[in-house]
C-alpha cells in the first residue's frame, strides 16, 4: 500500500476504479437479473450482454486514436458522467413499467435494455481505454505490476465480491434499487478522476484518424507477439462470454439459486481474483513471465468443465475461483508487458486495436452462448443445453493451451 500512500493521481485513480467498479458490479447482476425477468429465452437474454460488448468490435480502434489525442483525464470523466445519465435511463424505464410483463411479452423491454446497454458500453471502452492507457503517466515503470494488481484487486473486490450480493439484496427490495446505485457511484468516481494532476503531454497536429489507425496498425504488426497475444486474448474472452451469458439461467435452473445467492456465486469467484491480484506480482517474480502466463493459461479449461458437470452451487463457486485465478495471471503479465514495450506516443491506439481483438470477440461469444442453448435445448432437453456451452469451451481451452505453449513464447 505504499504506492497510494505517496502517490496522490494514482490514490485518485484507485478511488474512481474502486467506486465506479462498485456500480459495474451490481449492473453485472442487475442487467441479466432484469433480463431474466422480462423472457427465459435464452438467445434474447444473451442480446443484452451482446449489446454490452459490441462497442469494443465497433469504437476500440477509434476510441485509441481519440485517446491519444486528447487529454485521457478528461475523457474519463465525461465517460463516467455519460453512463450516469445513461443509466438513470434504465432507471426511468423500470419505473414505467406498470409491473413486469407477463411470459413472452417481454421483448420489447429487453430490446430497450439492450440499447442502453450499447450506449453504456461505448462510454466503457472511452473510459477503459483512457485509463489503462493512462496508468504509465502516473506511476514508474518498476511500479507497473504493483499499481496493476492494486488496480484489478479493488476491481474484483468491489465489482465482483461486494457489487453483486449487494446487487441480489436491493433488487429483491426493489427492481430499480441497483441502478440507483450505479449511477451514484458514476457521479462518485467523475469527480475523482477531476481531482487529478497530469502532467502535459505533448500533441501532434490535427490529423486525419485513418492515418494514425495505420501507425499503429505498422507497429503492432511489425510485433508479431503482441498481435499472438491479442488474437488469443480474444478467443479467451469470447469463450468466457460465451459461458458466461448463460450463467444467469444455469444458476436459477441448475444450481437453483436465486438473485442473493447468484451474487455470492459471483463473489466467490471473485475471491480468487483479490487473491491473485496481491500475490500475483510475487509469482510473477519467482516464475518469470514465460512460465508464469502459460501457468494462468493453463489452468483456464478445468473450472468450465466443473461448472458444465456439477449441480453443486459450492463447486460452481470454487471453479469460478479458480478461473479467476487463472486470468489474472494472464493479465498480470500481459497488461504490464504491453505498457512497457508499446511507445508512450502510440501507447493509446496500440492498446486500442489490441483491445478490438481481446475484447471485439465478446460480443460474438454472447451470441454463441445463446443460440447453443436455444439450437440444442430441443434435441437435449433445457438443463443439457444449459450446460453444454461450459463442455464446449473447456475443450476449446484446451486446444488453446497448446497453442499457447508453443506460440506465445517471449
Amino acid at each position: 500500500m505504499a504506492l497510494l500512500a505517496r502517490n496522490r493521481n494514482f490514490r485518485l485513480l484507485f478511488s474512481a476504479s474502486a467506486v465506479s467498479n462498485l456500480g459495474d458490479g451490481v449492473s453485472a447482476l442487475a442487467f441479466p437479473w432484469l433480463a431474466t425477468l422480462l423472457t427465459r429465452d435464452a438467445f434474447m437474454i444473451s442480446l443484452v450482454l451482446f449489446a454490452t460488448r459490441l462497442p469494443w468490435f465497433l469504437f476500440a480502434i477509434p476510441a485509441g486514436v481519440l485517446v491519444d489525442r486528447c487529454d485521457r483525464r478528461v475523457l474519463m470523466v465525461q465517460a463516467d458522467v455519460f453512463r450516469l445519465l445513461l443509466t438513470g435511463g434504465v432507471i426511468a424505464m423500470v419505473l414505467s413499467l406498470p409491473a413486469l410483463p407477463p411470459e413472452g411479452s417481454g421483448v420489447p423491454y429487453v430490446l430497450g435494455l439492450a440499447v442502453l446497454a450499447f450506449l453504456l458500453g461505448a462510454a466503457e471502452v472511452v473510459r477503459d481505454n483512457a485509463a489503462q492507457t493512462v496508468l504509465p503517466q502516473l506511476v514508474a515503470g518498476d511500479d507497473l505490476e504493483r499499481a496493476n494488481g492494486q488496480l484489478w484487486s479493488v476491481e474484483q473486490v468491489m465489482g465482483a465480491f461486494v457489487g453483486p450480493p449487494l446487487a441480489g439484496v436491493l433488487i429483491a427490495l426493489a427492481v430499480p434499487a441497483p441502478f440507483a446505485l450505479d449511477a451514484a457511484t458514476f457521479g462518485v468516481a467523475a469527480w475523482c478522476l477531476w481531482l487529478i494532476a497530469l502532467p502535459p503531454r505533448p500533441r501532434g497536429g490535427a490529423r486525419r484518424i485513418w492515418p494514425e489507425v495505420v501507425e499503429g496498425w505498422r507497429w503492432m504488426r511489425s510485433h508479431v507477439l503482441l498481435l499472438r497475444f491479442a488474437v488469443v486474448l480474444g478467443l479467451i474472452n469470447a469463450l468466457h462470454v460465451m459461458a458466461f451469458t448463460v450463467l444467469v439461467l444455469l444458476s436459477q435452473e441448475g444450481l437453483g439459486l436465486g438473485a442473493t445467492g447468484y451474487g455470492l456465486l459471483l463473489a466467490a469467484g471473485a475471491t480468487g481474483a483479490v487473491l491473485a491480484g496481491v500475490a500475483g506480482p510475487p509469482v510473477v517474480a519467482r516464475l518469470g513471465p514465460q512460465r508464469a502466463v502459460l501457468l494462468g493459461l493453463w489452468m483456464m479449461p478445468l473450472p468450465y468443465l466443473l461448472i458444465g458437470l456439477t449441480s453443486s452451487a459450492v463447486v460452481a463457486g470454487a471453479a469460478l475461483m479458480a478461473q479467476a485465478v487463472a486470468s489474472m495471471l494472464w493479465n498480470l503479465v500481459t497488461v504490464s508487458w504491453r505498457q512497457r514495450v508499446i511507445p508512450e506516443a502510440l501507447l493509446g491506439r496500440v492498446n486500442a486495436l489490441y483491445r478490438f481483438f481481446g475484447w471485439g470477440m465478446m460480443p460474438l461469444g454472447a451470441l454463441a452462448g445463446g443460440a447453443l442453448v436455444s439450437l440444442s435445448e430441443p434435441v437435449i432437453g433445457r438443463e443439457m443445453a444449459l450446460r453444454l456451452p461450459y463442455v464446449f469451451v473447456a475443450f476449446s481451452l484446451f486446444a488453446l493451451c497448446l497453442y499457447g505453449s508453443r506460440k506465445l513464447r517471449f
